[in-house]
């Protein structure tokens, strides 16, 4: 499989119960694919996954990859218990997903040499690839660069790496020390320094909103017109730093709510803030920005 560019990692649509609302993901799966996200990940931390029960995981993957068609479909199947997280896996194997992303395990705070034994615990043996995801800010465990080396030769389904330390040298080192493993910047704000440096692309949140703006930026990039691919950079920028200035994925919902695209309410213990002021700016910095592009194609 040629992986893409810019997967998207989708958020779980609930109806106003609280109920998993599977027309809404088909239709959102549809709309992303159809909107500049050439791939989707379900059950990640944008799609609430402490929350989901294996049951609606599944119901959930089976809507998504109607919406998605032909685009591969990566199932979220961390856990801080390995046996858990290889239960899971299998199961997303057994469902038919393109991939699963397996988070560093979160919590207990295991050494390198426990990571290691972790991901190929689960890994080897899967009859489909494995994106690793390292995510200190939320596990409070780094997965490092010579880990990783050492899990891709052990398991060689193990085919990216979702790297959202925030760290640019984290990146090089992963690039260096791992250069047939695919690198997925896990961050937005990110993805132009990524591609620079020579990663596949994105895992994004902003792609729900601004997926053909980023679709743009990487195809700029590929054809080596640096300085467009820059100033669109700089014009995202706003928004994808307004995009976490909550947890992940409580700006994005309450944007996607607000813009009447189909997301429903969020589900406990994740709510709404009082103080909204990033939220407010957060909508219209999209708005100017689509307004900027429709005025643009009008004009030309």
């Amino acid at each position: 499989m040629q992986w893409p560019c810019i997967i998207t990692a989708m958020v779980t649509p609930f109806t106003e119960t609280g109920t998993l609302d599977e027309t809404r993901a088909e239709e959102l799966a549809r709309w992303l694919i159809l909107n500049g996200s050439e791939g989707l990940v379900v059950a990640g931390t944008t799609g609430e996954s402490p929350t989901l029960s294996l049951e609606e995981r599944e119901r959930l993957f089976y809507a998504v990859k109607r919406g998605a068609g032909n685009a591969p479909v990566l199932v979220g199947a961390g856990s801080n218990d390995t046996h858990h997280a290889k239960m899971l896996s299998q199961q997303a194997a057994s469902w038919g997903a393109d991939g699963v992303l397996l988070v560093a395990p979160y919590y207990n705070k295991p050494p390198q040499e426990g990571l290691f034994r972790h991901f190929v615990h689960i890994a080897e043996n899967l009859p489909i690839p494995v994106m690793l995801y390292n995510v200190p800010g939320r596990t409070g465990v780094n997965l490092a660069a010579s880990t990783v080396a050492k899990i891709v030769t052990a398991c060689p389904n193990v085919f990216a790496v979702k790297e959202a330390s925030g760290q640019i040298g984290a990146m090089e080192q992963l690039l260096e020390e791992c250069p047939d493993t695919l690198l997925y910047s896990g961050d937005d704000a990110l993805f132009f320094p990524a591609m620079a440096l020579g990663a596949r692309g994105v895992v994004s949140v902003a792609s729900h909103v601004v997926g053909p703006e980023m679709a743009s930026m990487a195809t700029a990039l590929r054809n080596q017109d640096l300085p467009y691919a820059r100033a669109l950079h700089f014009r995202l920028l706003p928004i994808f730093r307004d995009l976490f200035s909550w947890p992940n994925p409580i700006p994005l919902k309450w944007l996607m709510n607000r813009l009447g695209l189909p997301a429903g309410p969020l589900r406990l213990p994740l709510v709404y803030p009082e103080d909204t002021g990033s939220l407010v700016r957060l909508e219209q910095s999209i708005r100017a920005l689509k307004m900027d592009t429709q005025v643009g194609q009008h004009a030309s």
